[in-house]
């Protein structure tokens, strides 16, 4: 099984993506994902290090540059998707891929506090 660790650019990109509200709340992740002409159309006018961003692992072993590095697209390559964070939580949760898993969560959560998603109630000294 492939190893990933967490790209630190992509946690910073989709922070700066929240910051200055490039998302979309609500969104259906299967028809809205990048799709392999969607990425290639996207390399074709931005460089790898861009594309990289879009991206929350890197696979262990393969070479940047290359679409086998980059795992975990949290965004349609302009806009984080809530929906896509959400994916890559249970993706790398599934997979047990701890470190992605809690970088999309950490994400996800931030975004939500941004936009003012908070729970009903409170989990504290549970």
């Amino acid at each position: 099984m492939a190893k990933y660790s967490v790209n630190d650019g992509a946690v910073a990109k989709a922070r700066e993506l929240i910051d200055a509200r490039q998302y979309v709340l609500d969104s259906d992740w299967g028809d809205v994902q990048p799709r392999a002409d969607d990425q290639n159309s996207y390399l074709e006018s931005h460089s790898w290090e861009d594309y990289a961003q879009w991206h929350l692992g890197l696979t262990e072993g393969a070479t940047d540059g290359t679409k086998a590095r980059y795992a975990f697209v949290y965004g349609d390559l302009r806009r984080l998707h809530r929906t896509g964070l959400i994916a890559c939580v249970y993706r790398a949760a599934e997979w047990r891929h701890k470190d992605v898993e809690v970088a999309a969560y950490e994400l996800l959560q931030y975004l939500d506090d941004k936009t003012g998603l908070k729970p009903s109630r409170s989990t504290a000294g549970a």
